[in-house]
């Protein structure tokens, strides 16, 4: 692939969907295959809800300041939806047959209850939707896509990249590969225990111009190297992390595009704390870069800033 390929596709957006939590809390359902969550955290319910709406809210403020029209919807208090926060699992837009949204299989039964068509609804007012894909009914067969955690995806060269884990079946990237016409680059990944990766979003994002990417989370040299080799294809330069940086959330970056059209790459301050200066200066040469503090959510939910984001990939009416 060279840089005069035709794309149709953006890979940034200055639409974005988030859900501001209620009832945030830490999610038993999740915690056996999220090595991300912190079991040890001792805060009560209300105070741990408190502190995550707090730093809920001053992320929105400041990607609002930057120029990133957010659609902010609040969660329900029943039922009961911990993870609420994180809409970017069960739903995704793209811009495919001009407007198209996926619903995704959960694999915790709590996280089945964020599917919420009112919030279609809301967005239907605002944007061209001209049809809804929706893979929820592989639930009852115990087979998971949790939307773009599972799937990071190259809008601009159509290729999904998915490391597989109990909540991305392989089956399931081949469904969704086939219906929006992508290609996908499938892996392992472990941490440094040699448990899954649960979600690619954690050790991956891919940016315009770059990828940033734990390939020492990748074991298998031919899945390293085919993982590698396809992002140099697709003229990405590569920000390599350590598994101590992913640790700290710093895979889990999202690259968005104000209203001016300026690219933002947004993360907490435990992520951009833990990037080094050469490869903070390798980012910056592409995109500003801003940070929230995220750590309550990040501690409890086992996600961070990128998971708090659903990308509205939709023509406005």
């Amino acid at each position: 692939m060279t840089n005069d390929s035709i794309h149709n596709f953006q890979q940034t957006t200055s639409h974005i969907l988030m859900i501001r939590p209620v009832r945030f809390a830490f999610n038993e359902q999740t915690a056996e295959s999220n090595a991300f969550q912190d079991a040890t955290a001792t805060e009560d319910p209300e105070t741990i809800q408190s502190k995550a709406l707090r730093e809920f809210d001053m992320m929105v403020d400041n990607l609002r300041g930057f120029g990133i029209d957010v659609t902010v919807i609040e969660d329900t208090p029943d039922p009961h939806t911990p993870d609420a926060i994180f809409p970017n699992n069960w739903i995704s837009f793209h811009q495919a047959g001009n407007g198209t949204i996926y619903l995704y299989p959960m694999q915790a039964h709590n996280r089945r209850l964020e599917r919420r068509m009112d919030i279609i609804e809301i967005l239907k007012r605002r944007f061209h939707i001209s049809q809804i894909v929706d893979l929820s009914h592989f639930e009852s067969e115990d087979k998971f896509l949790e939307g773009t955690g599972s799937l990071v995806l190259d809008r601009d060269y159509r290729i999904a990249y998915a490391c597989l884990s109990p909540r991305t079946h392989e089956e399931l990237l081949k469904e969704f590969a086939q219906k929006m016409d992508y290609r996908v680059v499938s892996f392992h990944a472990t941490d440094e225990h040699n448990k899954p990766i649960y979600h690619t979003n954690v050790i991956m994002c891919i940016g315009e111009q770059f990828a940033v990417i734990c390939l020492e989370c990748i074991q298998d040299e031919k899945e390293r190297y085919h993982v590698r080799k396809t992002l140099e294809e697709t003229n990405k330069e590569i920000i390599e992390l350590s598994i101590e940086q992913v640790n700290r959330f710093a895979g889990n970056m999202l690259q968005l595009r104000t209203r001016k059209g300026e690219r933002l790459l947004v993360m907490s301050s435990q992520a951009y704390q833990a990037l080094l200066p050469d490869q903070l200066r390798r980012l910056e040469k592409y995109t500003q870069i801003t940070y929230t503090n995220l750590n309550t959510i990040e501690r409890n939910g086992g996600g961070s800033a990128r998971c708090m984001i659903a990308e509205v990939h939709l023509a406005p009416l």
